[in-house]
C-alpha cells in the first residue's frame, strides 16, 4: 500500500524533474514537467482523500459497536459499572 501512496507519486514528481534535466530546460520539457506535476499531485490527492474516507468508516463502526454495547449492558462502554 505504501507502493500506491508514497512512492507512486514521489516516482511521477522526480519524472518530471528528470525530464526538463534531460531535455536541457526548453519550453516542452518544461510543460511536460507541469503536466507531470499535476499528475503526481493528483495522485498523492486522490490517495488522501480515500484515506479520510476510510478513517470515517473505522469511526462509525466503532460508533456501532459501542451502541451495540450500551443495547446490552444498559450503559456506554467507557462509562464505569452502576452502583
Amino acid at each position: 500500500m505504501r507502493l500506491v501512496r508514497v512512492w507512486l507519486p514521489a516516482a511521477i514528481l522526480l519524472a518530471g524533474i528528470v525530464l526538463v534535466i534531460v531535455r536541457g530546460g526548453d519550453e516542452t520539457s518544461i510543460e511536460g514537467a507541469a503536466a507531470l506535476w499535476g499528475a503526481g499531485l493528483s495522485v498523492a490527492l486522490l490517495n488522501w482523500l480515500h484515506r479520510m474516507g476510510v478513517s470515517g468508516d473505522r469511526s462509525r463502526d466503532e460508533e456501532d459497536e459501542a451502541r451495540a454495547y450500551f443495547d446490552l449492558h444498559g450503559r456506554w462502554p467507557d462509562e464505569g459499572p452502576r452502583a
